[in-house]
């Protein structure tokens, strides 16, 4: 399996290059429609069958011209009749065939589509970490239209080339074995070219589909940032950073669609030596009196029927390549590991009571770098303890470690006395509410996205909630009160109305343990301290965790711990720590100044 550095964010796109999963993988999703895909091979083998008895009508008639003044009409008629009937029968068929195919690809893309966000839900959070949301988005909706397509359009062609080429061979052989011979001389080495060039375009689709995910990864990354990038002046240098991305996206595409373009021509020019060899035997055969002219006749319409779906087959040979490509970016994600099972033994808590023991943990998320290191902490029910320190010294890790978005490499965590890992993970994190430095509202009313946190949640509640955040008149003033309509990610209210919704939800979640990561920067000074006695009233009773870079807010915390580099440098409450005047005085020093 190959990987590719992504120029956008450090992160990684991997392709593999195996067109036998990729096909299985679709033959999962395929075999569930075994009875509507038998119908549709029986559709195909009429409808060309039917199409295939055309060349010997038609040569039929061209016999019943014996020459100048001595044509048999009423056969000619006849004949031409039939052909008529026939191929206007195989058109039905084939436009039948083809609604058929895309019913059975849009079903399969709509399960597909659905197992790949089931599959989303169920990953860890350390996936996400790894990859590109563009990439991730671009597995979810390019690759599975490019595998729809396919199936729709491919695959029909396919089977019908298989009838074709079958059907033509055996009409052949009873119409002239010589010519037969005569014909297949060409035939090998159309087989030899197709294979050899299938070997070296296989991995460049695979390339492109990838080169496509980092672009898109790229361009999401970029949009979500503009107006950072703007208010830096950095447009220029996203510019060209997008320029080097999308000639390695166009460069791939090159590569891949130029050796694909050879095929066809190619394949075409032997079969056309094959016709000339053919035309050339044929005449002699019938100066020889082997042959009729309508049988010569026959033969070619013939062999152009067997020689022109080989010819087709290269030129969908791109779009089958691109859809297994497609379909192995698709299988990679549906076959990553879900995040990790709950012991077979795991317990829901009637009560939490929010005792929380942190015992002698250490922790890092790439091998052999540890970000926590040995670290050990107790918080009693319903104290409030503070996390501080420097960027980078762990503290969000230790709120991961705590909602079990990760698991420590060793040592323990203990909530009311058992290992965390001893309750199921569903109910441990509905026992914590979080308030996030990086806010997230969905497309959607203002009480859905209040009420998210708790079924079921009434009118009252959510209006009790809001008003206690401080965000009622706010939503009072808007259009539609708690039925107005958030864009998605709230792009249409400021980032402080975003995270006082966000506490308002917080409040509203009936959670014995509290965590709030910054959960007042994006507030002014006014407001942070409104909210700062509407939380005051939350964390009544509860277990609460604060990482604040602000210090003036977390004076009254029961405890404050002090991270450095992945360890606890001091703990204490506000006044013990100033008068030490280490660690943490040093920090609230340097916010005075």
């Amino acid at each position: 399996m190959a990987k590719e550095k992504n120029a956008g964010g450090g992160k990684t796109v991997e392709h593999a290059r195996d067109p036998k999963a990729a096909a299985r993988f679709l033959w999962r999703y395929l075999k569930e429609f075994k009875f509507l895909l038998f119908v549709a091979l029986a559709l195909t083998i009429f409808a060309n069958t039917f199409a295939l008895i055309g060349p010997r009508l038609s040569g039929n008639a061209i016999d019943a011209m014996k020459g100048k003044g001595q044509v048999d009409f009423d056969t000619v008629f006849r004949y031409a009749s039939m052909m008529a009937v026939f191929y206007v029968v195989s058109a039905i068929l084939s436009y039948m065939l083809a609604l058929l195919m895309r019913s059975i690809s849009q079903k399969i893309v709509k399960r597909m589509r659905k197992d790949v966000f089931d599959k989303l839900m169920k990953l860890p959070v350390s996936y996400f970490d790894k990859h590109m949301a563009g990439d991730i988005i671009s597995r979810v909706s390019y690759d599975i239209d490019v595998i729809n397509t396919s199936l729709s359009t491919d695959v029909v062609q396919i089977l019908a080339s298989i009838v074709t080429v079958v059907g033509s061979f055996i009409m052949m052989v009873r119409i002239s074995p010589v010519l037969v011979i005569v014909m297949c001389v060409t035939i090998p080495v159309s087989f030899m070219y197709t294979g050899h060039m299938t070997k070296l375009t296989r991995p460049r689709f695979s390339a492109r589909s990838a080169k496509l995910g980092k672009m898109n990864g790229y361009v999401e990354e970029t949009v979500g940032g503009q107006k950072v990038i703007q208010g830096y002046a950095c447009e220029n240098v996203y510019t060209g950073r997008f320029s080097d991305v999308n000639v390695e996206a166009t460069e791939a595409y090159y590569n891949a669609d130029y050796l694909n373009a050879a095929i066809g021509p190619t394949v075409n020019f032997i079969n056309n030596l094959s016709m000339m060899l053919v035309a050339v035997f044929g005449t002699l055969l019938y100066f020889l009196n082997y042959m009729s002219i309508g049988n010569v006749s026959s033969f070619i319409l013939y062999s152009r029927k067997f020689s022109g779906p080989i010819n087709e087959a290269a030129n969908i040979f791109g779009e089958l390549q691109s859809a297994l490509a497609a379909a192995e970016r698709v299988n990679r994600v549906l076959s990553e590991s879900n995040e990790k099972e709950d012991a077979k033994d795991a317990v829901v808590p009637d009560e939490v009571k929010g005792d929380v023991l942190i015992d002698n943990v250490s922790f890092g998320y790439d091998e052999g770098k540890s970000i926590l290191k040995d670290f050990s902490l107790h918080a009693e029910p319903g104290k409030l303890i503070a996390v501080v320190g420097p960027t980078g010294a762990g503290k969000t890790t230790l709120i991961n470690l705590l909602m079990r978005f990760y698991d420590p490499t060793s040592g323990k965590i203990f909530i009311d006395g058992r290992e965390n890992d001893a309750v199921t993970r569903r109910s441990l994190r509905g026992s914590f509410a979080m308030v996030l430095q990086d806010t997230w509202v969905f497309g959607g009313t203002i009480y859905e996205n209040i009420a998210y946190g708790k079924k079921n949640a009434t009118m009252e509640e959510v209006v009790n909630a809001a008003k206690t955040a401080r965000i009622h008149s706010f939503i009072m003033r808007q259009p539609k009160g708690y039925d107005t309509v958030l864009t998605e990610d709230g792009v249409n209210i400021s980032k402080g109305q975003k995270q006082l919704l966000t506490i308002a939800r917080a409040m509203l979640t009936d959670a014995s343990m509290l965590i709030f990561d910054e959960a007042t920067s994006n507030v002014d000074t006014r407001t942070e301290k409104l909210i700062q006695s509407a939380m005051e009233k939350l964390m009544e009773n509860k277990t609460c965790f604060i990482i604040a870079h602000r210090l003036s807010t977390i004076q009254h915390a029961d405890e404050i711990i002090v991270v450095n580099d992945g360890r606890i440098a001091e703990q204490g409450r506000h006044e013990e720590l100033m008068e030490r005047k280490g660690a943490y005085y040093e920090l609230y020093a340097a916010q005075i100044k």
